[in-house]
């Protein structure tokens, strides 16, 4: 089964983006997983923040699937753009945001299902 692995800092915020995660039906199948250290490895999508993506090792295999949140540094910035990362979306930014910036990760992931609309 696929999962968003959110590895981020702030346990109110990880909190909220895991409930609305939960709410959206285009994450119904998947899991949404709060992690210390991603693993990379798995399907899916990665959201982290700016301490987490420091950790990981470079070159990040499929950045098109990570979702950085940022406190808006420069120089944090700077690296999500030479590791590849496409999705950046501001810690200051709605939730709606956010779970835009997922889908849209989820949607570039090749090995990712395609989404299911719920039955009428």
């Amino acid at each position: 089964m696929p999962a968003v692995q959110l590895a981020l800092e702030s346990r109110a915020y990880s909190d909220a983006l895991s409930k609305a995660l939960q709410k959206d039906c285009a994450f119904r199948t998947w899991q949404v997983l709060s992690v210390n250290r991603p693993d990379l490895d798995r399907g899916g999508v990665v959201v982290l923040d700016d301490e987490a993506l420091d950790r990981l090792i470079k070159p990040l295999p499929q950045p098109e699937r990570i979702v950085l949140i940022t406190h808006g540094d420069p120089a944090a910035l700077d690296r999500a753009w030479q590791a590849g990362i496409v999705s950046v979306v501001s810690e200051r930014d709605s939730m709606t945001t956010a779970n835009l910036a997922i889908l849209a990760a989820r949607c570039r992931t090749a090995r990712c299902p395609p989404l299911s609309t719920p039955a009428a």
